[in-house]
C-alpha cells in the first residue's frame, strides 16, 4: 500500500506535463490564424500575402474583416474591407490584397478592426473572432 502512493505520485508527475503541453499544442491549432506572409509592391500598389489556415474544424463560407492601413508614422491611411472569401477546415488558403497608390515602404502596420461578414452554413457567425490568431512574417505588423 505505501508503495502504490509514491508510485502514483511519479506517474502523475510524469503525465501530467505531458498532457500539458498536448493541450497547449492543441490550443494553439485551434480558431482561424491569419499570417501577413509577404508584402510586395506591383505596378502603382503595395500587395499584401495572407495564408488563412482555418482551424476551427467548422468550413467558413464567407469572411471578410474591416481592415485600417497605418503608414510608418502611425497614422491610418485607409479604412478597406478585405473579402477573404470562403475558408475551409483544415485546408489553408492565400489571399492577396492590392493597396493602391501606396509603397510597401511606406505601410507600417494593418489592424484586423473587427468581422464585416463570417458566414457558416448560411447564417451569420462568431466562429471568425472567437479564436482569430494573428501573426506576420514581414516587417509590417498585423494586429487586431
Amino acid at each position: 500500500m505505501f508503495f502504490l502512493r509514491p508510485a502514483l505520485a511519479a506517474f502523475c508527475a510524469c503525465t501530467l506535463p505531458a498532457i500539458a503541453i498536448a493541450q497547449t499544442e492543441a490550443a494553439a491549432l485551434d480558431g482561424l490564424q491569419i499570417e501577413l506572409n509577404s508584402v510586395q509592391d506591383v505596378e502603382n500598389a503595395c500587395r499584401l500575402t495572407f495564408v488563412v489556415e482555418n482551424q476551427t474544424g467548422t468550413a467558413i463560407d464567407e469572411a471578410s474583416f474591416e481592415t485600417v492601413i497605418f503608414d510608418a508614422s502611425g497614422s491610418v491611411v485607409s479604412l478597406t474591407l478585405f473579402n477573404f472569401r470562403d475558408l475551409p477546415a483544415d485546408r489553408p488558403r492565400v489571399r492577396q490584397f492590392d493597396l493602391p497608390g501606396m509603397a510597401c515602404s511606406s505601410v507600417g502596420k494593418a489592424l484586423i478592426n473587427g468581422t464585416n461578414t463570417c458566414k457558416v452554413a448560411g447564417a451569420e457567425s462568431s466562429i471568425c473572432e472567437d479564436g482569430l490568431k494573428l501573426q506576420s512574417r514581414t516587417d509590417v505588423e498585423l494586429i487586431g
